[in-house]
């Protein structure tokens, strides 16, 4: 289990197309909030004819804002770039140039046997050739990771792959619009995707193969307007949460709010975690009833559970 702050603390991740020239305007006049990581896509939101010119209007938005940072006060969320390409991990911070600092990692679209030691190699090299430390957050969305007969040796494969570089992987991500569109799936406002089972069974085996050694975030939900669209969010986050997911995609600012909210602690939850980890362990007991008397604490049952609870106590709060 993951044991720093930093890995529970990219919360919403805001989704927004590389190439869009109202971004950073939008973060310099503070109208997307605070409290939420940002994604700058050049992957599937841009037209393969246009990476190039999506590639340089993303680097004039990076610069636009870190001219912005030195002279004024605005909520900086953590950077990320999604790129297509193993080779941009080394081409974007060269084009940011004075700016590359301003960027905290790269998201790997599609990340699969075929190009995993591409992606890693270049994100070796990137950290080599940086004073700063860039993180990588793959995403699990590929189709070779659907085929039953191969899926465990796929995972685990990828699982040896990302060892070598595993303090870095700030995140395991999954593409649940991606793995939706193999089936020819789309949920509606009031599902879950954790109802839709070829692809809640897939999210299963990511969980059981790096929920012990990651921080994995919650799929991409889409709805952001219209009716039922909030009651359904918070209905997936509480299933995300229940299955061992931690923060989410998010693809509208209306939606980061409710994100946070939701990943708020409880109060109960956590007392009862401070009080585990607090355990006197002199004590000839191990097990006891928590403070309301409600249910059972068990210090060596649920010390990893309390450590989580902490953890995401300081990411996102206490309700």
């Amino acid at each position: 289990m993951k044991n720093a702050l930093h890995y529970y603390s990219v919360g919403p991740l805001l989704y927004c197309p590389g190439n869009r020239k109202t971004i950073a305007p939008s973060i310099i006049q503070q109208k997307l909030g605070d409290s939420f990581s940002l994604a700058l896509c050049l992957e599937d939101t841009i037209n393969d004819s246009c990476v190039e010119e999506a590639e340089h209007c993303l680097a004039a938005s990076v610069s636009q804002i870190q001219a912005a940072a030195g002279c004024s006060s605005f909520y900086m969320p953590d950077i990320f770039i999604r790129v297509r390409s193993p080779r941009q991990i080394l081409k974007l911070p060269a084009m940011l140039g004075a700016s590359a600092g301003m960027i905290s990692g790269f998201i790997i679209p599609k990340f699969s046997l075929e190009n995993a030691d591409n992606y890693i190699q270049m994100m070796i090299k990137a950290n080599e050739l940086s004073s700063k430390t860039y993180y990588m957050m793959p995403i699990f969305e590929s189709a070779g990771m659907i085929d039953l007969r191969s899926r465990y040796d796929v995972l685990y494969t990828l699982k040896e792959k990302l060892k070598k570089i595993e303090p870095i992987v700030l995140n395991i991500r999954v593409g649940g619009n991606d793995l939706c569109h193999l089936y020819g799936f789309r949920r509606h406002a009031d599902e879950s995707i954790h109802k839709i089972r070829p692809v809640s069974d897939l999210f299963s085996d990511i969980v059981t193969v790096y929920g012990m050694d990651y921080v994995i975030s919650g799929p991409v939900w889409e709805y952001y307007s219209g009716p039922d669209w909030k009651r359904g969010l918070l209905q997936e986050i509480s299933d995300d949460r229940l299955c061992g997911f931690i923060g989410k995609t998010v693809i509208h600012p209306n939606q980061i709010d409710v994100v946070n909210q939701a990943y708020r602690v409880p109060q109960k939850d956590y007392d009862d975690a401070r009080r585990i980890l607090n355990w006197d362990t002199a004590s000839a007991s191990y097990v006891s009833a928590d403070i309301d008397r409600e249910r059972m604490d068990e210090y060596k049952t649920h010390g990893n559970w309390a450590q989580r609870v902490l953890w995401l106590a300081e990411a996102f709060g206490v309700s």
